[in-house]
């Protein structure tokens, strides 16, 4: 499985309040899980919220599922970019 980050431009996303982003998450749980029992592995591991913008970490096999779940779910993903590597601050050590 890969790994990408979604960034979705949604406005006003960085103002809204604890209800309003249950229901989003709720929302994108609830398409995923139909994806998934289609037997689409689609998988979110978090999000990042700021400004105007999510930043989404996706597990999955392509850009296409993600596609998918964006037009199924209403969330545009406005940039999807395949993660390469991932470090830390623990990189540094051997």
């Amino acid at each position: 499985m890969r790994r990408f980050v979604i960034e979705r431009d949604i406005p006003d996303i960085g103002t809204a309040e604890r209800d309003q982003l249950r229901a989003a998450a709720g929302q994108s749980n609830s398409v995923l899980k139909a994806m998934q029992s289609e037997g689409k592995p689609i998988q979110w591991e978090h999000s990042y919220v700021a400004g105007d913008k999510t930043f989404c970490v996706y597990v999955t096999e392509s850009p296409e599922l993600i596609d998918e779940h964006a037009e199924r779910s209403g969330f545009p993903a406005t940039v999807v970019t395949e993660i390469g590597k991932i470090i830390d601050p623990t990189t540094e050590k051997p």
